[in-house]
């Protein structure tokens, strides 16, 4: 019973992780029908900021209180910025193309920014200072770290702090309406380029979130991280019912549990396989998720 609750905390935590980018996959899809492929990477891209700014706090012996909320900030911030340039650059000119083309820029901006990032830090590892506290406590026989416990709050209250957002703020009624109809929102008076381009940026921010996160976490990142983190938080976004902001939340905490399972019953091994097993599952037996889509199909 033990080793199943250091599972569920184990799972717990790194679903959050997941769940912060599967909302970025599935308010982008939401709103403007793309399958976003550079978001992982955005995902990396927050990793590596927040990883030059512990390190250069660090050595200038900042507290390490600080020096996490700086991380976290300078990564949100950057990769917020980040990702308005790339709506901007690499999608917003081929909204009216076809799917293909907005595919294929996808794919070269993921690729481009793996290969910028390899250029500039390396291809090999990079490791964030060991500088958060391994303290924690036990129950059942499972130890949950303060650490993780924060982090798992934190990331819950981005999720919180997005839903109410869209649901509670004009911004985010727009966001909901444009992912409705598009042609009817503009002749409401929306402006959907900005509404598109608020879409991606919140996306980035919650990605960015979710890397500097990981990279305290996990203290090892590298240039290809997101391809494989991005492709784990799509499943969940698929399995939550794509453009389902709920459902991707508690999707990427089940995909989290399924993986940590997996690492824990079966081999870590296949982790991978199991959970993309899962994705192949939803798209051949329930398209739409667990939860169903929330947006209308256009045609």
């Amino acid at each position: 019973m033990s080793a199943f609750l250091q599972y569920v905390v184990n799972g717990l935590t790194s679903g959050a992780f997941l769940a912060l980018v599967a909302l970025g996959y599935t308010m982008i899809y939401g709103v403007i029908r793309l399958i976003n492929f550079a978001h992982g990477d955005v995902l990396m891209v927050g990793s590596f900021i927040g990883y030059e700014v512990a390190v250069t706090l660090v050595a200038q012996h900042w507290p390490v209180a600080v020096i996490v909320l700086l991380a976290l900030l300078a990564g949100m911030a950057f990769t917020g910025g980040l990702g308005m340039v790339i709506e901007r650059v690499a999608y917003q000119p081929l909204l009216n193309a076809s799917r293909l083309a907005i595919l294929i820029s996808a794919l070269g901006v993921s690729l481009a920014l793996e290969q910028g990032v390899e250029l500039i830090f390396g291809a090999g590892y990079s490791a964030y200072p060991n500088i958060l506290p391994t303290a924690g406590f036990t129950f059942a026989g499972a130890r949950a770290s303060y650490v993780q416990v924060g982090m798992f709050g934190l990331s819950l209250l981005l999720m919180g702090g997005l839903y109410l957002f869209v649901n509670r703020t004009m911004a985010g009624t727009a966001m909901r309406a444009l992912a409705m109809d598009r042609d009817a929102a503009a002749l409401m008076g929306i402006n959907v380029p900005r509404t598109i381009l608020l879409t991606f940026m919140l996306g980035s921010v919650l990605a960015g979130a979710s890397g500097v996160m990981q990279g305290m976490y996990y203290t090892e990142i590298n240039f290809f991280m997101g391809f494989l983190l991005g492709l784990r938080a799509f499943t969940a976004a698929v399995l939550g019912g794509i453009g389902n902001i709920p459902g991707a939340m508690v999707a990427g905490l089940l995909i989290g549990l399924i993986g940590s399972f997996s690492d824990g019953y079966i081999s870590s091994e296949w982790s991978d396989a199991i959970i993309f097993a899962v994705l192949i599952a939803v798209l051949v037996f329930k398209p739409t998720g667990l939860f169903g889509e929330r947006v209308a199909e256009r045609v």
